[in-house]
């Protein structure tokens, strides 16, 4: 990377890991063959499943205990707690899974030099 491009920055933002400025993604996880800008194969980068693995530790975490919460501090049927934290964990990771990938991506970019 280069100096002033963050890890975080680059991988919050979904931009490439050398230059910063380039879209990442070609679609919602697709990533693209190549930035625009600077030129950088982005097609053999490979994340696997760590992007997914991280999030279901997270969000998991957070959403068990949304649920439990629910469950014990409000009379509602036994059903709204489950439904309440599975949308719960299905919208932040439709939120996070690119982040996620890109924050990886940007951590092997790093990394493998």
């Amino acid at each position: 990377m280069t100096a002033g491009v963050s890890v975080w920055r680059a991988g919050l933002t979904c931009r490439c890991p050398r230059c910063g400025e380039g879209s990442l993604f070609d679609g919602f996880l697709k990533v693209r063959e190549a930035c625009a800008h600077c030129g950088l194969s982005l097609g053999e980068q490979d994340t696997g499943d760590g992007p997914a693995v991280f999030l279901i530790f997270i969000i998991g975490g957070l959403a068990v205990p949304i649920g439990i919460a629910i469950e014990i501090g409000f009379s509602v049927p036994v059903w709204v707690p489950a439904v309440v934290s599975g949308a719960f964990a299905i919208a932040a990771t439709l939120v996070l899974l690119r982040p996620a990938k890109a924050l990886v991506m940007a951590l092997q970019y790093r990394y493998r030099r």
